[in-house]
């Protein structure tokens, strides 16, 4: 069983080399952040493969215990995040007034990623606790702000993201939880499910953010709004009160991530649970965006750290496992299984798509950065806009391929895989969730079509598409024979995304559905393609690196091999998915809803 390493130098290479470290070292009260980096990439590395590791798989067996409302986490899980906290990791992106160290937040892609895949079950609670500080700091009251963010901070409290409900799901029109009005706050009522660490024994108080509404809200989204609902009140000097009406009913039973308490939570079962609105009536799902971005940026850094860890422990077993002799060798001796042509195959197909979701995954962090922080509105504006475009890609298609690579991860331990002690299992059941939670792939879908592309009229997306071409254009003029095949196949690539997603806008002005069917495979294509471009980036990177001589050589020859790899394997799918969005959209709908089970009625003869 592997132990978690953290892919250190190629985090390096791309938040110095693609998602440009020195520019964001440029913007405003980032200008520490070339000082920091590598301190902070190898701290967090140490801790996560000294502190966070050891307690994975015993977590993942351990799981979380709940006895009359409360929760207990696994073993080492509270000593693991008072340490966590006191290192400041918590703070990492948080304005220095607040208790944070005010860094970009480019540098929480490499961070979460390693939390993630040293252990997953853990790391869903800082994530959750960081999207809790950014909704308040940016719509919360002056005094809601100092009360609540320092204590996040500091890792005093948590803080969790309440939205669905049992009859709600996905579709928050369905909310029916009730906030009535009482003097300064609110009486609040209702369940909340899958609530991550709704309830847990690792700090002193957890901070719901709740949504509900009001007595006189207007139907569906637009009547909902959003709601403090701290499991112990707090009074004025921050000291806590009595225990709020809020209690957890249990605990999930899940296929993975059983280190992460998955929590029921009743509000209001006695009295009614004291809350506090926070911005303006009625706006709570656009505030609650604010952390849902957040979290589903932050799944698909999960979902390609769980596939890292994956790929770590399939290749480590690849260079033990020796099994079968050399063919084409005639040699009589069994070798490592690495040798083998195919299990090449199914290292390289990891191992590229991991550098290409890792470059797309820091690269949107870093228009983050540039979205918040840069001068020029009309910068700010141009990056938001790119932001908005990727996140669902990010989401969809890291966690999506993820899924992938743990399979295929799997398959590279054979037998052995399917056997718990060997570790491989638990990574397939810990990423299977990435995809569901924070909106399903089908989701992230939608709001790449509908949102995303078909809202600004494919504005957008017609500028990142532009942006891809001309690099692809330019690529094709390097000396470098690797680079000119995959400037190739990023040209195809750019060329069949720019056709599906024209295709896309004008038919979904005749028939939505038509376009939606075929949203997750156009989803797919996105990822493909821009993930594409940065790995066709890097190896115009690497070409001019080796051409100089570099003395890390070695690194970037094996940087531009496997980038063509990608250019080859996971490009070339540019075509069916293509094909797919175009041809088959129709043929997703052919069936009416009864036919789907005619094949288990038996045919009744006169």
């Amino acid at each position: 069983m592997s132990t978690y390493q953290a892919p250190v130098r190629d985090m390096q290479f791309v938040l110095r080399e693609l998602a440009g470290a020195e520019e964001i070292a440029q913007l405003p009260g980032c200008e520490e952040t070339l000082d920091v980096l590598d301190s902070i990439l190898e701290e967090a590395a140490a801790f996560a493969t000294g502190v966070l590791d050891p307690l994975n798989v015993k977590a993942d067996r351990e799981g979380c215990t709940w006895k009359d409302g409360e929760v207990t986490t696994p073993s080492g899980f509270k000593d693991a995040y008072r340490q966590f906290a006191q290192a400041g990791w918590i703070g990492l992106p948080v304005p220095v007034e607040y208790g944070g160290q005010g860094l970009p937040s480019l540098l929480l892609g490499p961070t979460l990623e390693m939390w993630n895949g040293a252990n997953v079950g853990f790391a869903n609670g800082p994530l959750l606790n960081q999207g809790a500080i950014e909704a308040i700091e940016l719509t919360g009251s002056e005094e809601q702000k100092k009360l609540y963010i320092p204590k996040l901070v500091s890792g005093t409290w948590t803080g969790t993201m309440c939205l669905t409900e049992p009859q709600a799901g996905s579709d928050l029109a369905q909310v029916r939880a009730k906030a009535m009005p009482e003097g300064d706050h609110y009486r609040i009522s209702g369940q909340k499910i899958f609530i991550t660490f709704g309830e847990h024994d690792m700090a002193q108080n957890i901070v719901h953010l709740v949504l509900a509404r009001l007595p006189d809200a207007p139907e569906g989204t637009k009547g909902i709004s959003l709601f403090i609902v701290p499991k112990f009140l707090v009074n004025p000097d921050g000291s806590l009160g009595e225990h709020n009406d809020v209690y957890c009913a249990g605990i999930e039973h899940k296929l993975g991530i059983n280190g992460n308490p998955t929590c029921t939570m009743n509000y209001g079962e006695k009295n009614g649970a004291i809350g506090y609105l926070v911005g303006e009536p009625n706006r709570g799902l656009e505030y609650m965006f604010i952390m849902m971005n957040a979290a589903r940026f932050s799944v698909g850094v999960q979902g390609l750290a769980i596939a890292d860890r994956a790929y770590q422990s399939a290749l480590q077993y690849a260079k033990e496992r020796v099994q079968s002799r050399d063919v084409a060798a005639r040699s009589p001796k069994p070798q490592e299984i690495i040798k083998h042509p195919d299990v090449r195959r199914m290292l390289m197909w990891m191992k590229s798509q991991l550098e290409a979701m890792r470059a797309l995954a820091y690269v949107t962090a870093m228009s983050l950065d540039f979205a918040h922080k840069h001068p020029d509105e009309k910068v700010r504006r141009e990056h938001k806009a790119f932001v908005e475009l990727m996140i669902p890609v990010v989401k969809g298609w890291c966690t999506e391929t993820a899924v992938d690579l743990c399979s295929t991860a799997l398959q590279v331990f054979g037998g052995m895989g399917y056997i718990e002690e060997t570790g491989i299992a638990q990574q397939y059941r810990d990423v299977r969730i990435t995809t569901i939670y924070e909106g399903t792939t089908g989701i992230q879908a939608l709001d790449l079509v509908g949102r995303k592309l078909i809202r600004d009229m494919g504005a957008t997306a017609t500028a990142v598409i532009t942006k891809m071409k001309k690099f692809a254009k330019g690529l094709e003029a390097e000396e470098n024979a690797e680079v000119k095949v995959i400037a190739q196949a990023l040209a195809h690539g750019v060329d069949a995304l720019a056709d599906a997603s024209q295709w896309i806008g004008m038919n979904a002005m005749g028939d939505p559905h038509t376009a939606f069917a075929c949203s997750v495979p156009y989803l797919k294509l996105w990822g493909v393609v821009a993930g594409g471009w940065q790995m066709a980036r890097a190896a115009q990177i690497a070409a001019h690196k080796i051409a100089a001589g570099d003395r890390e050589a070695d690194f970037y020859k094996a940087k531009l091999a496997t980038a063509r790899f990608y250019a080859t394997n996971v490009l070339s799918q540019d075509a069916w998915l293509q094909r797919q969005i175009k041809e088959s959209s129709a043929d997703v709908l052919a069936l009416a809803e009864e036919q789907f089970d005619l094949d288990r009625k038996p045919t009744v003869v006169a």
